[in-house]
């Protein structure tokens, strides 16, 4: 008999699964997960995402290769190939998750189903009401799916369900224009769609610095269908495929349509609201800086509570989560202070801290310096001419506000800036308190820091 009572709950697998450190190996836990073990990340976000356009980032260079003296023609990509490598790399981790918790941790019990919480430690699942004394909420979010008159009749993906399809679309219509939209853009348009992509917003990318949309938005449209400023009106079937009605440029004629336009907290499918649980406006569940609910030794981590949805945000908040479970007397805080994020998209975007507008925005002294991928060696040998590492300091603490990269291996450049800001050093220490290894790629954030005016 299953049972009824835990020392722990932890809902959803993905980095909640992480939480289960030896501290813990002694505490009776059940693990409630209503899909596939992992989370996005691993089953339909970060890591297979990145796995395509890594392929896509080929397909770039032999389409660029006459510039650098290869003339190469691209015969094919094998569609199929390409995602059954992915997902049978994938997949076996998430079925061999699902088999460690299930049959080999004695202390744990898996319940397979949709929970909902009927009362702040208790959660319904499968007709079934288990209780924890302490409980976890690690359930993640959703696709949202716009309103849009004809859309659920003629059918879409989304990016949960698109990369597991068996042909690559001959014409898709891509809605939304963030880190999905943008990075699901760049895999099918090297992988052989005519892809349109349709965004009610005037660029692509809002939350990035403006230099780094503009420049992105003018790359795009080289590649793209770009519909920017844009509302879907209506999506009807025709004997060719879909008809996308649009309000202020030409139909669009499809095959298939992804729909990237953000995702939502899972909290209303857990009835969090009714079960006493305190939200955010925009539906996410209220934390406080130690990770814990409005409800005493209730948690909750990643995309369900915080405003990033970033694994590595998730990842961070789980440590957090797991440390204040196992030391109630000593618990800690998270630190959001320098979040980065990365865009894989065509080019590839990294950006950490605040943008121009922003850091103008809260009062700093703002100075600013931005400088080529193309004035660095590096940058010669591969031909850049767009790439570009933009920085935002305030001029009386000489600290760093902001770093925006757009280019080759940015989403790896900015991590030394990262660090630098973490750990409170100046622009000063950063440009000159190190070597910069001549000639690599890195000497772009280095000719940058030098670019600011001297204290």
């Amino acid at each position: 008999m299953t049972k009824k009572n835990y020392d722990l709950i932890i809902v959803g697998t993905g980095s909640g699964n992480s939480i289960l450190t030896p501290d813990f190996d002694d505490w009776s836990v059940a693990i409630v997960e209503k899909d596939v073990f992992g989370g996005t990340c691993l089953n339909r976000g970060c890591i297979p995402t990145k796995m395509f356009v890594y392929v896509a980032d080929l397909v770039e260079g032999i389409r660029h290769g006459a510039r650098l003296g290869v003339d190469a023609d691209l015969r094919a990509v094998r569609w199929r190939d390409v995602r059954d490598r992915v997902f049978g790399r994938i997949d076996p981790i998430a079925a061999g998750g699902e088999d460690y918790r299930t049959n080999r941790c004695a202390n744990i019990t898996v319940h397979k189903g949709a929970g909902r919480f009927v009362a702040p430690h208790r959660v319904s699942v499968n007709g079934e009401v288990i209780e924890g004394k302490h409980i976890v909420i690690a359930a993640g979010a959703r696709p949202m799916i716009p309103d849009i008159p004809g859309l659920h009749d003629a059918g879409y993906y989304t990016s949960d369900t698109i990369m597991r399809v068996d042909e690559v679309p001959r014409r898709l219509a891509i809605i939304g224009g963030g880190f999905i939209a943008c990075e699901m853009a760049h895999v099918f348009e090297a992988f052989g769609s005519t892809v349109t992509l349709i965004n009610r917003g005037p660029e692509l990318l809002r939350q990035e610095d403006h230099d780094l949309r503009a420049r992105y938005v003018d790359l795009a449209r080289q590649r793209l269908d770009l519909r920017c400023g844009e509302n879907l009106l209506a999506v009807r079937k025709s004997s060719s495929g879909l008809t996308l009605l649009l309000e202020h440029t030409a139909d669009v004629e499809v095959d298939a349509i992804l729909v990237a336009t953000g995702r939502v907290p899972n909290t209303d499918e857990l009835d969090l609201a009714a079960a006493g649980f305190a939200l955010e406006a925009d539906g996410r569940l209220k934390v406080d800086a130690r990770q814990e609910t409005s409800v005493r030794n209730v948690y909750a981590l990643g995309d369900i509570c915080s405003p990033e949805q970033l694994k590595h945000v998730a990842n961070h908040e789980a440590r957090v989560v797991a440390h204040n479970l196992a030391h109630p007397h000593r618990r800690i805080e998270s630190d959001h202070r320098f979040i980065p994020h990365a865009v894989f998209g065509s080019p590839q975007i990294a950006a950490v801290g605040l943008t121009e507008e922003q850091a103008r925005a809260a009062g700093h002294d703002v100075m600013v310096t931005s400088r080529p991928y193309g004035d660095t060696a590096y940058g010669w040998a591969m031909e850049d001419q767009s790439g570009f590492c933009k920085l935002v300091a305030d001029r009386t603490s000489r600290l760093l506000l902001g770093a925006h990269i757009i280019g080759a291996n940015s989403s790896m450049l900015v991590q030394q800036l990262i660090q630098g800001m973490a750990f409170g050093q100046t622009i000063d220490e950063m440009a000159r308190g190190q070597y910069y290894i001549h000639p690599a790629l890195s000497e772009v954030v280095e000719n940058a820091l030098l670019g600011f005016p001297a204290a």
